[in-house]
């Protein structure tokens, strides 16, 4: 790799770590190509990207990022889970990492917060911002059907009264 190519990776880096608002730093080594390509897999699903990267390239791209107190994690074989979703790379490598010790999640950070690897794993048990709004939603609906359910009752009540009046004088 020539300075040319090593500028253009540092500054793709950088507007990366800009534009997300989280990064999972893990090691992967002793990982085959298969399972490194089945956890990529996992993380596009979840809109996050899993990428490895060189340590000192990486360290030059994280300056002036909300991500800069990362770089003394960029030791051995780094790669990088980021997201502009604050859970899903988290939430993937936690998941990825239970099922395959190869997976060594060393820490990260969420929107400028440095996190260990157990601030991770706390993260990873949030639910999805896809799950919260969906939370919300519920939330805000269901208020809204019990009011309706209570202004039409009263008003069922009366029908069903009216009705037993007609049956009855109809019988008679």
């Amino acid at each position: 790799m020539n300075r040319e190519e090593k500028k253009e990776l540092v500054s793709e880096l950088n507007s990366l770590f800009g534009e997300a608002s989280a990064c999972v730093v893990t090691h992967y080594k002793g990982m085959t190509v298969a399972e490194l390509e089945q956890l990529r897999k996992g993380m596009r699903a979840a809109g996050a990207s899993f990428r490895v990267t060189k340590n000192r390239i990486t360290r030059l791209a994280l300056a002036d990022t909300p991500f800069e107190g990362l770089a003394d994690l960029f030791t051995g074989p780094t790669a990088i889970a980021i997201s502009k979703d604050p859970v899903a790379p988290a939430k993937v490598c936690v998941e990825f990492a239970k099922k395959n010790d190869k997976l060594v999640i060393l820490g990260g950070a969420m929107q400028g917060n440095v996190l260990d690897k157990q601030g991770i794993e706390a993260l990873a048990k949030l639910p999805s911002l896809d799950e919260l709004r969906g939370r919300l939603i519920g939330m805000i609906t269901t208020p809204a059907t019990r009011i309706a359910g209570v202004t039409q009752a009263p008003a069922a009540q009366l029908a069903r009264v009216f009705n037993a009046y007609a049956t009855k004088e109809e019988a008679a």
